[in-house]
């Protein structure tokens, strides 16, 4: 018998039976602990209840359902699940607009569809321009940052200076332009003609004439809810200075102290009698300009005229007079504090 020449090798081990997670997640009352559970939604309690014992699992659920609402004018179901509010200065405009189809096989039903549904749309060019004007009014206050309050305001205007035909010969901006300048007044956001104009790329004169049209035919004080200063006819002034302070501070990233001081040296000038006269905007910009030397903030006098959107001159002539009068403007506790000093203001002689 012959030897072998090696041993055999054994014989490989059978393979280990592989486990893995059980991903079936199943919720269970822990006092039933029923295998086959029966579990109840109440989406109305926003309860998670079990249906044998009546245990409660869970609270505020979430329901995923699908969500039908009522949109329809009428009393009944509407099984429209989209919609927005209405919007009462359209008077249901926004809900006549259809668009038909030009696939009709070669028939011309397509055509002839669409010729119908512009003859039945009311109003007809009117509609349409008033939606123009309306969207124009949006787009512009978007791009100034003013809030939606301005835009509801001045499409309200718009909507009855166009029922009243007041400015039926002037153009669409320039209408716009005035409607969004007595809005930003009636809503005490202070905005000027100048700022108005470079938004609306309207002239000066023209925005004027339509507000003063409109001042009169809606009986508008000059100047209501500007917020302004009370003038010696008991008429509230138009947009007043110290309402710019605050934006003209933020682009300048003046500390608030800054503004604090400045309103109160605009204050004291009314109250004196110095820069009589002169525009807000100058009188807010110069009294900045005084206001960071003052309190040791040196800001060129060219940087805050392009803030403010003055020349450079304009704010050195209200700044001359502020110079001239600068003791009876700075507080003598401001200067006892070490906050301010009288000496940190530039000279204006050359």
């Amino acid at each position: 018998m012959l030897a072998q020449p090696f041993p055999l090798a054994a014989p490989p081990p059978p393979p280990k039976p592989s486990y893995g997670p059980d991903l079936a997640v199943r919720l269970i009352c822990p006092d039933c602990r029923d295998p086959v559970p029966k579990i109840v939604e109440e989406f109305g309690s926003g309860d998670l209840v079990c249906g044998s014992c009546g245990l409660v699992l869970g609270d505020r659920i979430v329901d995923t359902r699908s969500e039908w609402r009522t949109f329809a004018n009428d009393e009944g179901d509407d099984p429209s699940r989209v919609g927005a509010a209405s919007d009462p200065l359209m008077d249901g405009m926004e809900q006549l607009d259809t668009l038909i189809g030009f696939r009709d096989g070669n028939t011309g039903v397509a055509k002839e569809l669409q010729r119908a549904a512009s003859r039945s749309q009311g109003g007809g060019r009117n509609e349409r321009n008033i939606l123009t004007a309306f969207r124009e009014i949006s787009n512009m206050c978007d791009s100034f940052s003013l809030p939606k309050t301005i835009s509801d305001i001045a499409k309200q205007l718009y909507k009855r200076a166009d029922e009243e035909k007041l400015l039926r010969s002037k153009s669409l901006d320039a209408v716009i332009a005035a409607c969004i300048f007595i809005a930003c007044r009636q809503a005490h956001v202070p905005r000027t003609f100048r700022e108005i104009c470079e938004l609306t790329r309207v002239p000066k004169k023209i925005i004027g004439q339509c507000y003063k049209t409109l001042e009169q035919a809606f009986n508008l004080t000059p100047g209501v809810g500007s917020g302004g200063p009370i003038n010696d006819k008991g008429i509230v002034a138009g947009t007043g200075p110290e309402e710019l302070l605050v934006r003209y501070c933020n682009h300048l990233a003046l500390p608030p102290t800054v503004q604090s001081y400045a309103s109160d040296i605009i204050i004291e000038a009314r109250k004196q009698g110095i820069a009589a006269g002169r525009s807000p905007v100058s009188i807010a910009g110069a009294a900045i300009f005084f206001t960071c030397h003052l309190l040791d903030h040196t800001k060129n006098i060219k940087e805050i005229g392009g803030v403010a959107g003055v020349s450079d001159s304009t704010l050195k002539l209200v700044y001359k007079l502020f110079y001239a009068d600068r003791e009876k403007l700075v507080k003598q506790e401001w200067i006892d504090s070490g906050k301010a000093s009288l000496d940190r203001l530039p000279s204006t002689e050359k």
